[in-house]
């Protein structure tokens, strides 16, 4: 069986040129991936029709899945790539150059009557790598608890002392002598009674009267005057706003997002005011609020819409698309506080947005309703 054998370099390869010659390979690797990304990219720009100048058959949903579990395996594996070339420069960069075995000593040379100059001091040897830390040795048992020491026994009660005995009763003293009654005058004779005299018939019951005839209603009075007609309430939708943008602004959307700015046609009312980005809506009257907003872009994009309430996201006020879409709109009713903040956002998939020139291109509407 033969043996591998490396072909001859003339003249040979110092270590320093394969070190840049394995980064020079990584470098080509990373730019062939970048042109197999950029060829996934244009595959699903076709499969959705977003390629100006360039359209197929209509996609199904069938299709555009597929297409996206392809695109997905293929930067499951470029990931995987991406490790194993990081780790491949890591190692190149960190290799030191080889040193070869140290010479032998020359002869010393013969020292002349006044002693012959100290020759220079050669150069110091590069420093050996550190070695790689040991690992951790294992944590010891622990030790067993020390057995618990018996009680000590209870000492028996003591016995309970003698009831004293109880004192005689004193001797009840006589009762003193009751003066004597007075004699009782004799009663004097009863009167006799009279005789009764005989009871009366009792008379018959009168007869009781017809009722009279209900009186005639009397006249109406005349209708008293009106009162005075009390104060207006407050008009609580005086509170609110409008803005817009309709210059065809070009957006970098980013996946955490990016504010939408709304510098024309704006209707603020004094107790709604807007930052100098005409990004940031602040609200200076509590209340239950109605916030709605259009964006409105030159092509189909797969990122999302939202609102921002005092710098977070809230969720029901968010679009976010599974497939490519030009219009986002939404409407919501929230409770809001005096100094609350509102914003417009676009966030997700990384992309330029141009929001629709000489018309609403994005629109923000604030109206306060309690």
């Amino acid at each position: 069986m033969s043996m591998p054998s490396f072909p001859s370099v003339d003249p040979p390869i110092q270590r320093e040129d394969a070190v840049n010659q394995i980064l020079s390979s990584i470098a080509m690797e990373e730019l062939g991936l970048s042109h197999i990304l950029n060829a996934e990219g244009e595959k699903l720009q076709y499969i959705l029709g977003t390629i100006p100048g360039l359209s197929g058959p209509p996609a199904t949903v069938s299709d555009v899945l597929a297409a996206n579990e392809s695109v997905r395996g293929l930067l499951e594996t470029s990931v995987q790539n991406q490790l194993f070339l990081k780790a491949k420069m890591q190692s190149a960069l960190g290799s030191s150059p080889l040193q070869g075995p140290t010479g032998a000593t020359g002869p010393t040379g013969a020292t002349g009557p006044a002693g012959g100059p100290t020759g220079a001091t050669g150069a110091t040897g590069a420093t050996g790598a550190t070695g790689a830390t040991g690992a951790t040795g294992p944590t010891g048992p622990t030790g067993a608890d020390g057995a618990v020491g018996a009680a000590g026994a209870i000492g028996p009660t003591g016995a309970t002392g003698a009831t004293g005995a109880t004192g005689a009763t004193g001797a009840t003293g006589a009762d003193g002598v009751a003066g004597a009654t007075g004699a009782t005058g004799a009663t004097g004779a009863t009167g006799s009674t009279g005789a009764t005299g005989a009871t009366g018939p009792t008379g018959a019951d009168g007869a009781i009267g017809a009722t009279g005839a209900t009186g005639a209603t009397g006249v109406a009075g005349p209708t008293g005057a009106t009162g005075p007609t009390g104060p207006t309430g407050p008009n609580v939708t005086a509170t609110s706003a409008f803005a817009a943008n309709t210059s065809g602004t070009l957006i970098t959307v980013i996946l955490a997002g990016t504010l939408v700015p709304l510098p024309d046609s704006q209707l603020l009312s004094p107790d709604i005011t807007v930052n100098g980005a005409n990004t940031v809506f602040t609200v200076n009257t509590t209340g239950r609020y109605q916030l709605s907003y259009n964006i409105n872009t030159t092509a189909a994009l797969a990122s999302g819409t939202r609102l921002l309430i005092n710098g977070a996201d809230n969720i029901a006020s968010t679009v976010a698309p599974l497939v490519s879409l030009s219009h986002f709109a939404n409407e919501i009713l929230l409770d809001l506080n005096a100094g609350d903040t509102i914003s417009l956002q676009m966030f997700g998939v990384a992309s330029v947005a141009t929001l629709l020139p000489g018309s609403a291109g994005a629109s923000l509407t604030v109206i306060r309703l309690s």
